[in-house]
């Protein structure tokens, strides 16, 4: 039950607030346990860490792909590797660029919106030296693109563009498309400045030369496909793509069909350039191995057997006689 308080005790309280350092004696109210989280309303975190590793994974199939297409397209080795995967405001994207670009607007129909790809200039004047039978060199002073130059870009990147169907199927089937390319950045504006997007980031290496390969995807354009975008979902999928059920079976099969290269060898010798050099037919090799020793079987390039030499149905075979242990490979 409440007790009420006297007069006297309502009087003692107010000469405590009125005297000085009085209110000191008065407890404050503890703080609430709970630690409030900061958040940046101009910032908003619309990718989780799941969904940026899921598209990471994305990009690392598409990278792995296009690395090798370049490689024999080019003619010159090609490397592309994911280098990260992050959310970031256009606008930050965008302030970093130094003109002229390379700024390929891509439909992903039938997602509504346009990402961006965007290409290093001097790699992308290394690819057209190398179209154009050159060996692959950037020009020493960037210039702008000539009209012929960018009709070989946009043939290269619709060329490109093919191969991100396949890593995205898990997502969404998507056709992506070249709608144009943009040579300078302040006229590609076809995301808002503040819009929320994810940005990944591939570095490309051809040849000798070294750049980036960015996607730039608005938040809002793949917004209906966010729960997809899911590490557990991908690999779920990607299993039962594979048929889990039949996975052993089918894989056991295939070995089995594998071919494997067989030889016998009859004996080793060394001899100099010299003496090969001047060997005439009807002329001798002496051999490091007797008439009656067993022939070497190798699997490969390991030895696996010891055989005898033999005719089996009118052929030239040899017999299994004994395996090679690990014991007589080291000489132990």
């Amino acid at each position: 039950m409440d007790e009420k308080l006297s007069q006297s005790q309502i009087d003692e309280l107010l000469k405590a607030f009125s005297s000085p350092g009085g209110s000191e004696t008065i407890q404050a109210v503890p703080e609430p346990t709970q630690i409030a989280k900061e958040y940046d309303f101009r910032n908003p975190q619309k990718f989780s860490k799941e969904q940026l590793r899921s598209i990471e994974l994305i990009f690392d199939t598409f990278a792995r792909n296009l690395s090798s297409y370049l490689t024999g397209y080019l003619r010159v080795p090609t490397e592309i590797a994911v280098a990260s995967a992050e959310q970031v405001i256009f606008k930050e994207f965008s302030n970093t660029l130094v003109n002229p670009v390379i700024m390929s607007m891509v439909n992903f129909h039938p997602l509504r919106g346009t990402i961006i790809m965007e290409l290093s200039a001097h790699i992308g004047f290394a690819m057209i030296d190398r179209i154009l039978g050159g060996p692959g060199m950037s020009i020493k002073k960037i210039r702008d693109f000539s009209e012929i130059e960018v009709i070989l870009l946009e043939r290269l990147v619709n060329h490109t563009l093919g191969f991100l169907v396949e890593p995205w199927k898990n997502v969404v089937e998507i056709t992506p498309r070249l709608e144009h390319i943009e040579t300078n950045s302040q006229f590609a504006q076809v995301i808002a400045p503040n819009e929320t997007t994810a940005l990944v980031t591939l570095e490309i290496r051809v040849g000798g030369l070294q750049g980036f390969l960015n996607f730039v995807i608005p938040h809002l354009v793949i917004e209906a496909y966010m729960d997809r975008l899911n590490t557990r979902l991908w690999f779920m999928q990607n299993l039962h793509d594979d048929d889990v059920e039949d996975y052993a079976g089918n894989l056991e099969e295939k070995l089995e069909r594998t071919i494997m290269p067989i030889r016998a060898i009859i004996g080793k010798t060394r001899i100099t350039v010299g003496e090969f050099a001047s060997l005439r037919v009807g002329d001798f090799i002496t051999l490091d191995s007797y008439v009656d020793s067993d022939l070497i079987v190798t699997v490969g390039d390991q030895y696996k057997f010891k055989a005898k030499p033999g005719v089996s149905r009118g052929k030239n075979a040899i017999k299994i006689t004994s395996l090679i242990n690990e014991e007589e490979l080291t000489g132990g």
